[in-house]
């Protein structure tokens, strides 16, 4: 087995050794395990990033493989659990909390309490804006990447972020919604997952860089 050492510093030459000291003891919270949450999750933990908290109350379905990051062994499983298991088979060393449990406006507080970078990556638009206007109302703070707009084969760049305020950021292209024939893929959710993914990891970066070098920020 690759030990903690080795990982650390195969990532580090990759990415630096101080680029990779900062992704090291950050983390994020993912709202959502789905063809966004799944692949945030995925690039979050390939890059070297130390915490993750995955939030969801759904289980693995069949019609969940065309886009999201679980196999046929796991359908049935909680997606918190899956996804655990899928993200330790990339890094052994991760630290993981898992929720399984639904996200409401009375409980938002408690479950993103800790988690000072936070990912949106529900499927419905109402439980899309309940999450963004609990994070602003409570955690002005805190930094969001949200989603919208990502069903369909359409035109890869008009995917974009867009940064919203200071702390929050919405990814997608603004239109495009799952309905009747237009069906949500793998390529352009995982689009969108990388978007907020990036963005996330840049925020980390700029935000923790000024400390490595003894700056004040």
């Amino acid at each position: 087995m690759v030990t903690r050492e080795e990982l650390k510093k195969a990532l580090a030459e990759r990415h630096g050794p101080e680029t990779q000291e900062i992704l090291a003891r950050s983390g994020a919270a993912v709202a959502g395990l789905g063809g966004l949450g799944s692949n945030i999750a995925f690039s979050l933990a390939r890059t070297g990033v130390g915490y993750l908290h995955l939030i969801d109350f759904d289980r693995v379905d069949i019609t969940n493989l065309n886009r999201q990051q679980y196999f046929i062994h796991q359908i049935g499983m909680k997606k918190t659990e899956a996804l655990k298991e899928n993200l330790l088979q990339i890094n052994p060393y991760l630290e993981i909390r898992t929720d399984f449990v639904k996200v409401e406006e009375g409980n938002i507080r408690e479950l993103l309490e800790e988690d000072r970078y936070i990912c949106e990556a529900f499927d419905k638009a109402e439980n899309k804006a309940m999450l963004v206007n609990a994070v602003l109302e409570h955690f002005p703070e805190k930094y969001l990447a949200a989603a919208s707009g990502m069903a369909g084969f359409g035109d890869s760049n008009r995917i974009r972020t867009r940064k919203i305020t200071d702390h929050f950021y919405l990814c997608g292209d603004g239109t495009s919604d799952a309905e009747e024939g237009i069906c949500l893929t793998a390529a352009r959710a995982a689009l969108c997952a990388a978007h907020q993914a990036n963005i996330i990891i840049s925020l980390m970066l700029e935000n923790e860089e000024g400390k490595i070098k003894g700056e004040k920020l």
